[in-house]
């Protein structure tokens, strides 16, 4: 790595115009990546579900249903607005009872139940089969040309579904995404600028770390698409989790130049950059690669694009940054001041002086910690997590007190299944508990119109692709234990009238997404952990240090994953997968740094504690440093984000890095130097450079 710092520090120039012209291509990559808001897209394929509305969409176009609800309005004026509906790109049909039964029978004529399921009060209902998935393009060009049409006809109403509800959140979205950055930015340069002696040196941090973060954003179009979590939270992440690289870097050239010239300093600041930030970034791309373990797919394109970023953020550490020191030199070292950050000398004399104290502290702290992890509530709904001001958001709730229209199951049976049979089953659905009502051909045709006399537009609304479709209305919420029975009960007896037959809707996905993030939440949290176990042992050739190492810091994310549940919290489902992975993988290289100073001084030194003492003193500014910097970056989206998903997560985040940081400087001193002994019996050449 000698020669490769050496060339570097010469073509110092050469390196920041390659750095440019590569990150041309980068920001085309970056606009052009698209954003997908759907989470329920990220099931995998042989979730049943999952395979239901791949059924729905081959037959009917798509599974995506809208409600629009018109208040106070005619029928003659619901047809015209209707008949408009019907022609825009991305409609598949629309579901309204005039189409079946003529404007001239008037509404008492009609029989109740069918009656109730369009008109309550002053409201009318009618649903919009959206063609193409839920988040497409074109599925939410079509939600916001029907709000158009609505909005023409100057009709009162509302209109909501999961796609009117995504665009709101896009728009949501889109009017916080550059605040984001911005925020991470500027808290983070104040935490840098306090904590090191040059003013200039945040923003050759900062400049050198957003390069990593452009070409890992602009790097994603070759995925295809991104999820909007992955997209909020990667930039941030990757400049807190890659920010000690940098620090260190820095360090390092500070303590050569007191020796060398500018061009050898750096040169030897990359060797022993390389050489000490190898573990530490592979433990962190590794706890991020676990996360494609997910059988939820927003796991391997949270994991992709952020193990490449921890990759990208090293290589621009080795690269870029020391090339924008050495040109910059003048200027960092012009404007120097004081830190607010003390030494740690009597800090370390208070945490080494006697170690069992600390240790019982730790284990105290195990119980509530294991308790709170394990009562954290999480939600699964949509749009639980959304702001509730939302116009789509404030229709649902509308239309869930005057229809009590909590969820909307889609069931598929085979066309043949004789007519009798299917009125015979669509009665027994009708008695299970919590639903509304259900309407299918059978069910509205029945007496009220010869089959044979039903327009061909209509038939299509029910019959397509060799199956019948029919619809559920529950009272029951989505992500509850209500709606999952009845979910199961009513697929009890499609199965008995069709073996063959499926059912799709939020409610059946979201059903599915809580049964595999319970099975996601242990396996992934279980294989980062044997991941870094692994790479630190071979790290330090040792048995022992992996598993005090990983339970320090495991420690450290019960206490956050925990706290929820003495606050009265409950968190998205998404953070609770997610956390352990990223606390874990950000954070273990702080108790790498430590540990690794530890064992130099134990090398020239006879007194263990008086090795830790100076260990803990000479690492502690780098841990706070880089911990404050890492809760800089994320606080601020946490601050700002309206989407409950973000926030929660990124929150979570930056509160993980200070009680990591509070856990690695007094618990672990205490821990490693108890179980000293016990490691120099583990580890291989413990005592040697």
């Amino acid at each position: 790595m000698y020669q490769f710092g050496k060339w570097v520090s010469k073509h110092h120039v050469l390196v920041m115009i390659i750095a440019i012209i590569l990150a041309v291509p980068s920001v085309f990559g970056l606009i052009y990546t698209r954003t997908n808001y759907d989470i329920l897209a990220y099931l995998p394929d042989d979730a049943e579900s999952v395979q239901g509305l791949k059924v729905i969409d081959e037959a009917f176009g798509s599974t995506g249903i809208g409600m629009l609800v018109f208040e106070n309005a005619p029928d003659k004026e619901i047809d015209k607005v209707v008949e408009k509906i019907k022609h825009v790109d991305g409609v598949g049909s629309v579901l309204w009872l005039r189409d079946l039964v003529d404007n001239v029978i008037p509404v008492e004529m009609l029989p109740d139940e069918l009656a109730e399921m369009v008109y309550r009060d002053e409201y009318t209902l009618i649903a919009i089969n959206l063609e193409g998935s839920t988040a497409e393009d074109r599925t939410l060009a079509a939600v916001n040309s029907i709000e158009q049409i609505v909005d023409e006809s100057k009709q009162a109403y509302k209109f909501s579904g999961l796609s009117p509800i995504i665009s709101d959140m896009i728009n949501v979205a889109n009017s916080e995404k550059g605040l984001y950055i911005l925020l991470a930015v500027v808290l983070s340069t104040i935490v840098l600028a306090l904590a090191l002696k040059s003013v200039f040196i945040p923003v050759i941090f900062l400049i050198g770390i957003g390069f990593g973060v452009l070409y890992n954003m602009g790097t994603n179009y070759f995925l295809g698409e991104i999820s909007y979590i992955t997209k909020a939270i990667a930039a941030v992440l990757q400049l807190g989790v890659t920010m000690d690289f940098s620090i260190f870097l820095f360090h390092r050239y500070e303590e050569e130049r007191e020796s060398y010239d500018h061009i050898e300093a750096m040169a030897r600041a990359i060797k022993y950059t390389a050489t000490s930030v190898s573990a530490a970034a592979l433990t962190t791309i590794a706890s991020f690669l676990a996360l494609i373990s997910m059988k939820l797919t927003l796991g391997q394109d949270i994991g992709i694009v952020m193990a490449k970023g921890v990759l990208l953020g090293v290589i621009c550490t080795l690269t870029i940054l020391p090339s924008l020191i050495l040109i910059f030199d003048p200027l960092i070292h012009k404007f120097q001041h004081k830190t607010i950050l003390p030494e740690f000398d009597k800090f370390s004399d208070v945490i080494t002086k006697k170690p069992i104290i600390m240790v019982l502290i730790g284990l105290i702290l195990v119980i509530p910690a294991v308790y709170g992890q394990i009562h954290t509530e999480v939600y699964y709904k949509v749009d639980r997590g959304l702001p509730q001001d939302m116009k789509s958001i404030v229709a649902l709730n509308e239309m869930k007190d005057v229809y009590d229209m909590q969820a909307t199951h889609l069931v598929a049976i085979n066309e043949n299944v004789p007519e009798s049979d299917a009125k015979e089953m669509i009665n027994r659905i009708k008695e299970v508990p919590g639903v509304n009502w259900v309407i299918g051909y059978e069910d509205i045709v029945g007496p009220m119109l010869p089959k044979e006399m039903l327009p061909e537009e209509a038939k299509e609304v029910f019959y397509n692709g060799g199956y019948e479709r029919i619809f559920i209305n529950s009272s029951y919420a989505v992500a509850t234990d209500e709606v999952a029975e009845q979910m199961k009960e009513i697929k009890d007896i499609m199965k008995e009238y069709d073996q063959d037959a499926y059912m799709a809707g939020e409610a059946p996905l979201t059903d599915d997404l809580i049964n595999i993030s319970d099975v996601d939440f242990k396996n992934v949290n279980i294989l980062s952990v044997l991941i870094v176990l692994i790479i630190i042992a071979i790290s330090f050739k040792s048995i022992s240090l992996p598993i005090i190492l990983v339970g320090v810091i495991e420690l450290a994310i019960s206490c956050n994953m925990g706290i929820p549940a003495y606050t009265g919290t409950v968190i998205c489902f998404i953070s609770s997968i997610v956390i352990g992975c990223v606390q874990l993988g950000s954070t273990v290289d702080y108790a790498i740094l430590l540990t690794s100073r530890f064992k130099e001084e134990l090398a020239v030194a006879d007194d263990k504690k008086e090795a830790m003492r100076i260990a803990l003193s000479s690492t502690a500014k780098s841990i706070v440093t880089s911990a404050l910097s890492f809760f800089g970056a994320t606080v601020g989206v946490t601050m700002i984000s309206r989407i409950d998903i973000i926030s929660s997560l990124t929150g979570m985040m930056a509160r993980g890095a200070l009680i990591s940081m509070a856990v690695i400087l007094c618990i672990l001193p205490s821990v490693l130097l108890i179980c000293e002994p016990l490691i120099r019996k583990t580890t291989f050449k413990w005592c040697e450079n």
